[in-house]
C-alpha cells in the first residue's frame, strides 16, 4: 500500500508548482533585461504592447515593440539590474519592478503580464521604463 503512495509523492516532488514555473518569468526577463536583450524580451510580449518608455507612450504590435526596446538598449546599454518587486499571487496576473542600471543613469522598468488562454503563458501587456527618481 505504501509504495503506490511514495510513488506519487515522489512524482509531486520531480515536478514544480504552476506557481513556482510562473514566478521564473520575472527571472528570466530580468537576465534578459541585463543583457539588453530585445529579441528574448519580445518573446513575451502579447500581440499588443503597451509601452512607456521615458516620454514616448503607445500601444504598438510586437515587432514594433521589439525595434523601440532595441532602441532604448542601444541608447541605453545596461549593465546591472536587480528585481526590487514581484507579486505572482494572483492566478492570471503578474507583475515584476525591475532597477535597471544603464551607462546612462538608472531606471525603474514595471512589466505587467496576464495569463493567455490556450496556450497558459504569461504574455507582457505592459512595459514602463522610466528614469529612476533616487
Amino acid at each position: 500500500m505504501m509504495k503506490p503512495l511514495l510513488a506519487f509523492l515522489l512524482l509531486l516532488l520531480h515536478f514544480p508548482t504552476n506557481k513556482a514555473f510562473q514566478a521564473d518569468i520575472v527571472d528570466d526577463l530580468s537576465n534578459n533585461f541585463k543583457a539588453g536583450n530585445s529579441k528574448e524580451i519580445a518573446k513575451s510580449f502579447a500581440a499588443s504592447v503597451e509601452l512607456i518608455i521615458i516620454d514616448q507612450e503607445d500601444v504598438y504590435n510586437k515587432a514594433q515593440a521589439e525595434q523601440i526596446l532595441k532602441d532604448f538598449f542601444v541608447k541605453n546599454p545596461p549593465n546591472r539590474v536587480s528585481i526590487i518587486h514581484r507579486l505572482s499571487n494572483y492566478p492570471n496576473y503578474r507583475l515584476g519592478i525591475l532597477s535597471l542600471g544603464t551607462k546612462n543613469g538608472k531606471f525603474r522598468v514595471t512589466i505587467t503580464m496576464s495569463l493567455k488562454k490556450p496556450t497558459n503563458n504569461f504574455l507582457i501587456t505592459e512595459l514602463r521604463i522610466e528614469p529612476d527618481k533616487e
